[in-house]
This record gives structure tokens, sequence and C-alpha cells, in this order.
């Protein structure tokens, strides 16, 4: 995810969504002038679900209590941005689940059952569901979470934030010497040759530079922080500039993930809203939700 905690995953990952739209669509259109039976509807939906086999040890808990705890969860792309886990039904506290009588629907999964999870500490309203008739006959043994509405969950011992990771997102961290520049207002807030460049698969390259290549007088802290699963919690800054507030248009990681050690204190700035200069030559501003 990049810098939005429930957006920016989603809108992050823009191009890679269109295209999986755009090719399940194809995929999936029949003939105009045919007719389409209940059973060529379902297989059309079925189609649309991505499911696929993990072998993480996965666990949620709702006020400090284990709620569902499994080695081999599924999988389940409800949409194209990013899984969700769904546990074997034998591999959750059923006990501590009731049903709440209301179903939600899905036009691929069909109707899910809702349940509220309550622990001797806490009661999350309608935060499990089950799809007991799906189409798709690999989730109807399975229980799924609402992520938010559980206080926690680990992949193995590690804690994870935001939503389940996605095994075909990739984060790669280089070091570089190219010249990076970050000019705002015709200021040139940052100049640094020694950068590290974070590729994320979906998300435009983003350019963290040392505090000490960066005029850190015209930074000031805000109180906003979000949260990626892949690199931790980020908090911003606003620049000021002439008189100018450019609102939280940097951020940086104070303590990031294991993964991404590499960007521990070093700042970024949205590409989407300054102007880079990479070798000197000025690079486009990308089109994300943060333009």
């Amino acid at each position: 995810m990049d810098q939005v905690r429930f957006l920016g995953k989603l809108t992050g990952t823009q191009n890679v969504a269109k295209w999986t739209i755009a090719n399940a669509n194809r995929s999936n259109q029949v003939p105009i002038g045919r007719t389409t039976t209940r059973k060529q509807m379902s297989d059309r939906q079925r189609r649309r679900v991505r499911v696929e086999n993990a072998n993480k040890r996965v666990r949620t808990y709702l006020g400090g209590e284990l709620v569902a705890d499994t080695t081999r969860p599924l999988l389940v792309w409800e949409k194209p941005y990013y899984p969700v886990y769904y546990f074997p039904a034998e591999d959750v506290r059923l006990e501590l689940l009731t049903e709440t009588g209301e179903t939600k629907r899905s036009p691929s999964r069909g109707a899910a059952t809702l349940y509220t999870v309550a622990t001797a500490a806490a009661k999350a309203e309608g935060a499990a569901y089950r799809h007991l008739e799906s189409p798709v006959e690999e989730l109807r043994a399975h229980v799924a979470f609402t992520w938010g509405a559980m206080d926690s969950w680990f992949e193995e011992d590690e804690e994870v934030y935001v939503h389940a990771r996605d095994p075909y997102t990739r984060v790669d961290i280089l070091p570089s010497s190219r010249h990076i520049e970050v000019v705002i207002d015709g200021t040139k807030v940052a100049d640094s040759r020694s950068a590290r460049f974070l590729f994320e698969t979906g998300l435009p390259t983003r350019y963290y530079l040392p505090k000490t290549d960066v005029r850190m007088d015209l930074l000031q802290p805000t109180g906003l922080n979000t949260e990626c699963p892949y690199k931790g919690v980020a908090s911003y800054y606003d620049v000021v500039v002439a008189g100018n507030r450019h609102e939280n248009v940097v951020w940086w990681y104070p303590f990031p993930a294991e993964e991404s050690s590499r960007i521990a204190g070093l700042v970024s700035f949205y590409n989407e809203k300054v102007d880079i200069y990479v070798d000197g030559e000025l690079e486009d501003r990308p089109k994300t939700i943060f333009s």
C-alpha cells in the first residue's frame, strides 16, 4: 500500500487492477444473442473469483483472545487489489460466533451469512461471514473476518496491518547515486545523490532521501499517520514555501517493517504533487489518487 491506509493499496494498483478487470471481463463475455443459463451464469461467476491455497500460519484475535488459527488458509481476491484470508471452519472457534440474522450478497461469491464475534472482553457485530451456498465451492467450508473489526492479525509470528499481504506484490529498495532534486514553487527543497529507490508493484517509483539532503527548515510535522502492510507506519510533513503550505506531501517511516528497513529515517515526496528531477531531467507527474 502506498500512503493512504484504506485507499492507498486500492488505487495504487490502479493500472494492475484495470488490466485484471479488463481481462476478466473479456474472458467472461457471453456472445450476443445467446441465452445465458443458470449453470453458465454460475460458471461465469466462479471464474470471477480468484482463490489460492496458502501455507502460512494465520491468526486473528479479538479482545486479546484467539478467534481463528490455521496453517491452511485460502487467499480469496474478493476485489482485484489484494486478497482476504478465509479460514477452514474447523480452525475457527465457532462457539464465539453468533448469527446476526443478516446477509450480504456478492454477485460472484453469493450470499454470505453474517456473524457477531464475541470474546470475554470484546464484541464485533457482523465481523465474520460464511458463504455456505456459494457458487465457488471452495468457499463453502470456510469463514472470513472483516479485517478492521478484529484487534490484530498475524502471519506466522509477525503482526500484519491494513490487509492481507498479496503474494504478487513486491517491494524492492535499491541504493542509487543518481542525482535527485525536488522543487516546490520554484524552490529546491531536496538535492541528493544518496537516495534509496523504492519499487513497489503497480506504484510509481518513490525516492527516499536522507534528511541531511533535504531543506528540513521548510518541513513541518503533521499529526497524520498511515499504515502499510509492506512498509509499516508512516508519519508526514507539510512543506511551507514562501508562505504557501503544501499539506502532507512528505512522509517517512521512523520504524519500518523489517523487509523495508532500508528506508528507515529517510523522507519521500509525492511525485504527483512536486517537481522531481532525476539526473537533471524533470519527471512527469504520475496520475494516481494522490494527484
